[in-house]
């Protein structure tokens, strides 16, 4: 991850005779037309079945707003937690693109009504296309390739681009936000990766951006579900930047005044809005994680890379249990892991292990193309009528009947069986695509930088210069604090 320095800029507000070329007034209007225009290519929902759907959109369920320099989408079904539809998406996708060939629009903020950002993809109703047969399960494809477009876009975006990750941002959720250079947290946030406890795999791009986790973070959190909430997002690096759920509305009113100058580089303008949302930063909550230290410690050790399988793992989690010089509250996380790992889809857990060793390996654009196929794959298999049916519709207590049932059964073939080569690979809709996030340097330093400038160096020269680097950003000292003691004690 390579380190910049903060650009402090203050920047004027807008002219009068920008404003009035301005509107603030919400725009609910429907996308009419399905085409979509990117470059030279023109490119067209995937087939005439999704494009039958057009007609059951709700006008409503996301609201777009221009508010000076500032471009907002709000996704609009509080009573579904926002979950991701198909009418979503393909209002989504035009405005985007629309804006970002628009010398007006400066920054666009994503955000969420009610207490969810977004709390994953309306998977209650792809089961019930699944149950259809063959043609219900081609609709439920076919959404995954709108859904997967739409991410691709959000992670090659040509402008600056901020999501407020306020409330319950989950699955699909995590796909409009996690690939965006500015993730803000809030006391609100609550982050996962669910899919395993329905039958399915962690998506959205999850085969990118979890192998990137520091240590074996990503792994664990592909395969348990485990949620991460508040600050743990912004100390993880799920967020960049962490500022209390007050001070959203303010903060969005403080990027409309932004102006850049037209020879700024893009990044000259994210060291511009970084620089400006660390002026609504107010303090962390907590001075370190929730998983830190010794759990920390053998969190990565139990779900490195290199572990084959997912029985290595449990393997694993055995012997930390039973080590009688292991804390005790160590042990009880080690049980219950496992017994979480036992509760959740075996083919799904095994599926996710595999993605999480081979995903660091694809590209930002080889991501969505493979998750599109192994997606695919799902819709086919029982599990994933089975786990949204038991987990979600029916919202039953006991375990699921998952077929395979046991994580000993789970073959390697039928691992392998979800990695096969697509027959027709997801057609994005812009060819940009990188192997690292080009805007990994937001946000807190990474493990990685912090071991290397902590050679030959105290604890204050480390945290000076990463001030130094980073400007007096939030959490600096706390990371490193966390860091530095973590690995001494392990090497000790």
């Amino acid at each position: 991850m390579s380190l910049r320095t903060s650009i402090r800029c203050t920047a004027a507000p807008l002219s009068c005779a920008s404003r009035l070329n301005s509107s603030s007034m919400p725009l609910r209007a429907k996308i009419n037309n399905p085409a979509w225009i990117s470059g030279r290519r023109m490119y067209s929902t995937p087939t005439e079945e999704l494009l039958k759907t057009r007609t059951k959109d709700d006008p409503d369920d996301v609201i777009f707003n221009n508010n000076y320099g500032v471009r907002s989408i709000e996704l609009n079904r509080p009573k579904k937690l926002n979950s991701l539809n198909g009418s979503m998406a393909r209002k989504i996708i035009p405005r985007l693109q629309e804006w970002q060939a628009s010398d007006m629009a400066g920054v666009v903020v994503i955000k969420g009504s009610g207490r969810a950002f977004c709390a994953g993809g309306d998977v209650a109703e792809l089961a019930k296309w699944n149950k259809e047969g063959p043609k219900g399960q081609q609709k439920s494809k076919d959404y995954f390739d709108l859904e997967y477009k739409l991410d691709h876009l959000i992670a090659t975006y040509q402008k600056p681009f901020v999501a407020f990750m306020d409330g319950i941002t989950m699955g699909g959720g995590v796909g409009l936000s996690i690939h965006a250079p500015f993730r803000i947290a809030t006391e609100n946030s609550i982050f996962a990766m669910p899919e395993t406890t329905i039958g399915f795999f962690p998506d959205v791009g999850a085969s990118f951006f979890l192998p990137r986790m520091e240590g074996g973070l990503g792994t664990y959190l592909a395969l348990t579900s485990e949620q991460l909430k508040g600050a743990d997002l912004f100390y993880h690096g799920v967020a960049t930047h962490y500022i209390h759920s007050s001070s959203l509305q303010s903060l969005e009113s403080r990027l409309a005044e932004l102006q850049f100058s037209d020879y700024s580089t893009l990044d000259e303008r994210f060291s511009i809005i970084d620089a400006t949302i660390e002026e609504f930063s107010t303090g962390l909550p907590n001075p370190r994680p929730k998983i830190s230290g010794a759990l920390r410690t053998t969190l990565d050790r139990v779900f490195h890379a290199d572990q084959p399988n997912v029985q290595a793992i449990i393997s694993s989690l055995l012997e930390v249990k039973k080590a009688q010089d292991t804390p005790e509250d160590i042990r009880n996380w080690a049980e219950r892991t496992i017994v979480t790992l036992h509760e959740r889809s075996p083919i799904a857990v095994a599926v996710a292990h595999q993605q999480m060793r081979i995903g660091r390996q694809w590209s930002i654009a080889q991501t969505f193309q493979h998750e599109h196929s192994i997606a695919s794959r799902f819709m086919a298999h029982p599990d994933f009528v089975e786990g949204v049916t038991a987990r979600l519709i029916e919202r039953k207590k006991e375990r699921p009947h998952w077929q395979p049932n046991t994580l000993k059964a789970v073959t390697s073939d039928d691992v392998a069986a979800f990695f096969g080569r697509a027959e027709q690979p997801l057609q994005l809709l812009n060819d940009r695509d990188y192997h690292q996030y080009p805007h990994a340097w937001i946000g807190l330093p990474s493990e990685t930088d912090i071991l290397r400038e902590a050679t030959g160096k105290t604890k204050e020269e480390v945290v000076a210069r990463f001030v130094q680097l980073k400007g007096a950003k939030q959490g600096i000292r706390e990371k490193v604090d966390e860091v530095l003691e973590r690995f001494g004690a392990r090497r000790g």
